[in-house]
């Protein structure tokens, strides 16, 4: 059985630690790899070795720095298959979603490729007699990602490019469930002509999470997962005197107003609830109907999840894949049980599925719930799996008010043909990412994605523009070289401009 190791200084190592975890494939349900756990020595060494690649990392060129950029880009592009297959036979999810992620990630490295355009300063001549002042962004140091099963690919990507592109150096804790897709891309990081430790890769458990954390070498945290982790993540980095953005849950929210096309929405909602087995930070799991459009929106949809594939990610024909582990499918349908238990109708039922073929795999099939009550836990908690939630409300601002309510705060939709009723919603939900008539709203690399409330901890959110403020800081100089005959005496009064 292959042992996945941590990728150190530009090489593979098994590190320090004698502690192994399991990574299955979720469509058989059997074991396919060990990988090492990194131990705090193990840490140090990717933290060291990224520390001190930073010194010489950070004074290379802007030209340097993007000409490996474009040379990892093109590398990237030209693996995505592979990067798919990998992902899919670590983490379960179709062939088709996993190249998919792989091209959002790649945007976030094209984003990457124009950080010149992006780390120009400001300049004021004269500002006063003869002094001049201008400012410009310089790198942190040793930054730190940690990320989740759900796109090993993907989120990592909204990290690293624009840390190393800035001049910081990374290492990276992946999730330890489907580790192998960020070895191969450190292997193609350095074939782009990245110096060895500018990119680091320690896999493990809580033991490699809390060594970033604690490490004195370690500038920034960068996390995306679960909101009772992010909120630990952002207290113990903050305590460490770190720089940290925490991603957290999410409760997305899509209302469905009687003007809309229910076709179209039904449809729009199947994928974004079902896609990638709902395992996605962005998935609808709430739909909210309003006034008459509930009976038949329920019916479109659970007509629609009926009719969708699942099987093996590598089946061809599949539109869904399993679930990450056994854990997540019992979890899953522990909570469709306890939402049928406190009154909710169940119309359309994935419990119990079996795939021909792939009997002990993971497996959760497209699930609806009708006439869902806030109070239930199958509304409150988010699910991360195939199930989507029908709540009912009188008018749109009943749903408006609904969604305001959620402690979570990371994506919402409404699907409606009236824009007026799209403007209202658009400034009265307390929700950072907003679709009008798109499912999931996950915004343009150049943009920055993030949610509100207990869906991020921190001031700056992912990728884009606020990415590079996250991983920079600036600098403000006042210069002045006076000629030695006109020099203006020194005075001990307030500095003013003249």
């Amino acid at each position: 059985m292959a042992t996945i190791e941590h990728w150190i200084d530009g090489e593979l190592t098994a590190g320090s630690g004698d502690r192994r975890g399991r990574v299955y494939n979720p469509a058989t349900g059997q074991q396919q790899h060990e990988v090492v756990l990194a131990s705090e020595a193990d840490v140090d060494a990717a933290v060291t070795a990224a520390r001190i690649a930073f010194q010489t990392w950070s004074q290379a060129s802007l030209s340097k720095r993007t000409k490996i950029m474009f040379n990892f880009r093109e590398l990237v592009n030209a693996n995505v298959k592979q990067i798919a297959e990998i992902i899919s036979d670590e983490h379960g999810k179709v062939l088709s979603d996993a190249a998919g992620e792989v091209q959002r990630g790649l945007e976030v490295i094209e984003f990457a490729c124009g950080i010149p355009q992006m780390l120009k300063g400001e300049y004021s001549d004269q500002a006063s007699t003869d002094v001049d002042v201008f400012s410009f962004r310089e790198p942190l140091g040793v930054c730190a990602g940690i990320t989740p099963f759900n796109f090993p690919a993907m989120v990592p990507m909204w990290m690293y490019p624009v840390a190393i592109a800035c001049g910081n150096t990374f290492v990276l804790k992946p999730s330890e469930r489907d580790p192998s897709a960020s070895n191969f891309i450190a292997g193609l990081f350095k074939q782009a002509g990245l110096p060895d430790g500018v990119f680091n890769v320690v896999h493990g458990d809580k033991v490699a999470v809390d060594a970033l954390l604690h490490h004195g070498d370690v500038a920034a945290v960068s996390f995306v997962g679960s909101t009772p982790i992010a909120r630990y993540i952002h207290e113990q980095a903050n305590s460490h005197g770190k720089r940290v953005q925490a991603l957290g849950g999410a409760k997305n929210h899509a209302i469905i107003l009687p003007d809309a096309d229910l076709d179209f929405a039904a449809g729009h909602l199947t994928a974004a609830a079902f896609g990638s087995a709902g395992e996605r930070c962005m998935a609808i799991s709430a739909a909210v109907a309003v006034g008459a459009a509930g009976d038949a929106l329920v019916d479109l949809v659970s007509r629609k999840a009926g009719d969708v594939v699942v099987g093996s990610g590598r089946d061809p024909k599949s539109e869904m894949g399993p679930v990450v582990t056994a854990a997540a499918k019992q979890r899953i349908e522990g909570l469709i049980d306890s939402g049928e238990r406190q009154g909710a109708k169940v119309t359309v039922d994935g419990r119990g599925l079996r795939v021909p073929g792939y009997e002990e795999g993971f497996f959760v099939g497209p699930t609806v719930i009708d006439q869902v009550a806030p109070s239930m836990d199958v509304y409150t908690e988010e699910i991360f799996g195939p199930v989507l939630s029908v709540v009912r409300a009188d008018t749109v601002d009943a749903a408006i008010d609904l969604i305001n309510s959620n402690p979570y705060g990371n994506g919402t939709a409404i699907f409606t043909n009236s824009g007026e009723a799209a403007r209202r919603f658009q400034r009265g939900v307390r929700v950072g990412m907003i679709g009008i008539n798109v499912p999931i709203p996950v915004p343009m690399a150049y943009y920055s994605f993030g949610g509100w409330k207990a869906s991020l901890f921190g001031d700056k959110h992912i990728h884009g523009p606020e990415g590079v403020s996250f991983y920079t800081r600036g600098k403000v100089v006042t210069s002045r070289w006076p000629h030695v005959s006109t020099a203006s005496d020194a005075s001990l009064h307030f500095p003013t401009a003249s």
